[in-house]
């Protein structure tokens, strides 16, 4: 638990709209704490249909960018800002995530033999500094429901949430940066970032105010919007610190029109009860959830790798000139 000490300068950060102060938990109220921030919900039952047929028998996030699986990026993130409880949501057909975070003495042995022990420090590494939860959602219902398989394990605690098509990569960007604002007043936080005005209808879109550098007061959400009709440019990226209480709403939740049960429904219902804050990200971010994003994703990050820069400079000077091996 972090106490939380009511100076004015943390006051007027949260005194927007009518000049009033936001209301605030019961449990806050009354103690004056936030209740420490520890757990991480990683959905990752989604079928991955736009990478098909490779898909078909592989994780879409077991899917590499460069020698790692994405799920390990985000993974990584978690565990470098302090969430150390860590849950896999996952669905037929994931078992190879977990094979990925544990350990493989069968293939060590095997390094060993060849003398490649830097390789299998790298593999033990995740299997030793954590132990992973995994829920399996029996049914893909929707983001929503996804999050709601993960009550029994969070219980009462506040929890991140981070999407595995979203790739970020940057000192103390992501997960980190939503979850030092929470801290600050124990509300929910979403993670956004500005899209181009023809990219809103690819993603839910906050309307609200900016209350200060790279901080907005959440109103409301959109869902895929219409260029025309979009409240904002300011789109959720696939990172989230949520509060307990989104649990109740997400169970007496309606489906939507395909039956799913959306995160970003539950999310309007929770910012007219409580405050709901947007903090824009920084690093770069790589949208992994889509082919294209996914190559850009392994030609930067294969670029910014010091033994493999100079082999893929000249590749892509090659392409430049329309050279094929």
């Amino acid at each position: 638990m972090r106490s939380v000490f009511w100076t004015d300068s943390l006051m007027a950060g949260i005194r927007v709209g009518q000049g009033r102060s936001l209301p605030f938990t019961e449990e806050l109220t009354r103690t004056g704490t936030i209740p420490a921030l520890t757990h991480a919900v990683i959905p990752a039952a989604g079928m991955g249909t736009r990478f098909l047929p490779a898909t078909k028998a592989l994780p879409k996030e077991m899917l590499p960018l460069v020698d790692k699986p994405t799920i390990q990026y985000v993974v990584e993130e978690a565990l470098g800002a302090g969430l150390e409880n860590i849950l896999v949501i996952t669905g037929r057909g994931k078992r190879a995530i977990e094979d990925h975070f544990d350990l493989a003495f069968e293939l060590e042995d095997a390094l060993r033999v060849q003398g490649k022990d830097a390789l299998v420090q790298s593999t033990r590494r995740l299997g030793e500094l954590i132990d992973l939860h995994y829920v399996r959602q029996k049914v893909p219902r929707g983001l929503g429901h996804a999050v709601y398989c993960a009550r029994l394990h969070v219980g009462e605690a506040p929890f991140a949430v981070l999407l595995g098509d979203d790739v970020l990569v940057g000192e103390g960007a992501g997960i980190a940066q939503l979850k030092a604002r929470y801290e600050l007043t124990g509300d929910p936080v979403v993670g956004v970032t500005e899209v181009a005005a023809d990219e809103v209808e690819q993603y839910g879109i906050i309307e609200g105010e900016r209350v200060g550098p790279g901080l907005f007061r959440v109103r409301d959400l959109v869902e895929k919007p219409a260029p025309e009709a979009a409240p904002s440019r300011f789109a959720i990226v696939g990172r989230y610190v949520l509060t307990p209480e989104i649990f109740g709403i997400l169970e007496r939740q309606e489906p939507g029109a395909r039956g799913e049960i959306q995160l970003t429904d539950g999310l309007r219902t929770l910012c007219r009860r409580r405050p709901l804050w947007a903090v824009e990200l920084g690093g770069t971010r790589f949208d992994v959830g889509q082919p294209l994003g996914w190559l850009r994703a392994n030609v930067e990050m294969a670029m910014d790798r010091e033994e493999l820069r100079s082999g893929m400079m000249e590749l892509i000077a090659g392409w430049a000139r329309g050279a094929r091996r």
